[in-house]
């Protein structure tokens, strides 16, 4: 993997990775298809909608189809059909949101599968091993991820244990073609980021992710410990701030200098009737939409707003037509991803691309 820093206004960063799939533009927002599909979308609309790389995850993918499977199918990129980059997540953010199905110790964390209960077990070295086997372009080391808000000494020791994993997935690693990125902890707490970031950098990694945010906390909470996590990592690598993805969070993050984030949002906001907008959010089975013959959104110019109207799609919704969330979901991803193709053109520009409030304004 390679990264070029290409320009700058203010914090904001325009940037360009070369991965073994294909080559990222920066900075650039990654749908989640957790378990080898982002939500109602194929891989031909993915990529009609400008998607450059896709998120996946190694817990779920570890459950189902299995290693033996992906690795028998070619790999992940053919066993789904994507020819573009893939970055797979560790199972770290599992060890928050399964709390009560995992057994966290100094060497690593046994899950009890939230599909059968049967037992299995992840080290950083075998998450590694995992990742590298499946062919992911980016692999993310294996952290602990707390909620928030959290007592002091568990945010301390989540640091000082992803400090130890971050060392042992680095010396696992096998193959270059897949790029290994480190994760910086330590909640709310400066010191503990400081101290996370300086000993995960310290290791030596391909870039950098800033973790264990948007679980628990304000949104100022938030914006405060990223732009300050920011500045700790290395301007020569890239920058991935994990699980954002409201127009308003992304915004924050690339005026932060971010360059990669991820998120379900948009999916499952398609999924649930919820539409994302230049202009705010609405949710598409409120009467009003039903004999409203606009697009989804004036401004943009996706298929979707270009072929269907806003009653249309709300009578999808309450006629419980699959078409619906797929519809939606599509034009959430284009947006997003036309919203940061437009923050690259502004940073190119020398235009701070700002961090405004979430939009007050309703369609």
């Amino acid at each position: 993997m390679t990264f070029e820093l290409l320009a700058q206004a203010g914090r904001a960063r325009r940037g360009r990775i070369h991965l073994a799939h294909g080559i990222v533009e920066t900075p650039a927002f990654m749908p989640v298809g957790t378990a080898g599909t982002v939500k109602g979308l194929t891989p031909h609309e993915l990529r009609e909608a400008q998607t450059q790389i896709l998120l996946a995850n190694t817990y779920h993918l570890w459950l189902r189809p299995g290693l033996e499977t992906i690795v028998e199918a070619g790999g992940l990129h053919r066993f789904m059909a994507w020819d573009r980059p893939i970055l797979t997540d560790s199972g770290g953010f599992q060890v928050f949101s399964l709390r009560e199905r995992r057994k966290l110790d100094d060497d690593g964390v046994t899950f009890h599968s939230h599909l059968d209960g049967s037992s299995h077990r992840f080290t950083p070295e075998s998450v590694v091993a995992f990742e590298e086997a499946i062919g992911a372009d980016i692999a993310m080391a294996l952290d602990v991820c707390v909620r928030l808000p959290a007592e002091h000494e568990e945010l301390e020791q989540a640091v000082a244990q992803t400090s130890r994993w971050a060392a042992r997935a680095a010396a696992a690693r096998r193959n270059d073609a897949t790029a290994l990125f480190g994760i910086v902890q330590g909640g709310l707490s400066e010191p503990l980021r400081e101290r996370s970031a300086r000993e995960v950098v310290a290791v030596g990694f391909d870039g950098y992710a800033i973790g264990g945010l948007s679980v628990g906390e304000t949104r100022a909470e938030m914006e405060h410990a990223l732009r300050f996590s920011a500045e700790l990592l290395p301007a020569e690598h890239p920058r991935y701030l994990m699980g954002v993805g409201t127009l308003a969070d992304v915004r924050i993050a690339i005026d932060a200098g971010i360059d990669m984030f991820d998120c379900v949002y948009p999916t499952r906001c398609g999924r649930n009737g919820r539409a994302m907008t230049h202009d705010g959010e609405f949710h598409i089975r409120n009467a009003r939409f039903t004999t409203d013959f606009r697009p989804l959104d004036e401004a943009c110019d996706c298929l979707v707003c270009r072929t269907y109207t806003r009653a249309y799609l709300a009578h999808l919704f309450r006629a419980n037509e699959m078409l619906g969330p797929r519809l939606l979901s599509y034009h959430n991803v284009y947006l997003l991803h036309a919203v940061v193709a437009e923050a690259r053109a502004a940073i190119e520009g020398g235009r701070v691309t700002g961090s405004p409030p979430e939009p007050s304004k309703r369609p």
